[in-house]
């Protein structure tokens, strides 16, 4: 049993069924479910998540997505603090990651998860102290 990390993309592709990723997300979350794997995000990827929805003016669907990561006990949720916001800083320092991936990195690095998925590919290239593996969602983990 291992804790994932997911990053927002996978999550955005899940909730508005990309036609190009959706299968793969939903594989990808039926491996990790047989499993038993625990699927860990950041708050910051609820804040992301909800973007979509709230640019569009769907409060329904807006409540549901906070409901699906804050009630539906899925997800575990990796909060941002200030042990994190030290290992954010390391990140950007040392490395040319944008801000919202650097706050991604972090808080699964200061949680200690096993795994990192993300569609984005210079990320998959990182080796950070705290997380294990960094992959995408190509790779035949599951």
């Amino acid at each position: 049993m291992s804790r994932v990390y997911w990053d927002s993309m996978l999550f955005i592709y899940l909730f508005e069924e990309n036609p190009s990723f959706i299968a793969r997300t939903r594989e990808i979350l039926s491996g990790l479910n047989r499993r038993g794997d625990t699927l860990c995000t950041s708050v910051f990827t609820l804040g992301e998540v909800l973007i979509g929805p709230r640019k569009a003016g769907f409060l329904d669907e807006v409540n549901r997505t906070r409901d699906f990561f804050l009630k539906s006990g899925r997800i575990e949720l990796i909060p941002f603090t200030d042990s994190t916001a030290d290992r954010y800083s390391a990140i950007r320092a040392s490395t040319s990651v944008k801000a919202a991936d650097a706050i991604h990195l972090a808080c699964a690095a200061e949680s200690g998860v096993e795994l990192f998925i993300t569609h984005d590919k210079s990320l998959q290239k990182l080796a950070i102290p705290g997380i294990h593996f960094i992959t995408g969602l190509d790779t035949s983990l599951f």
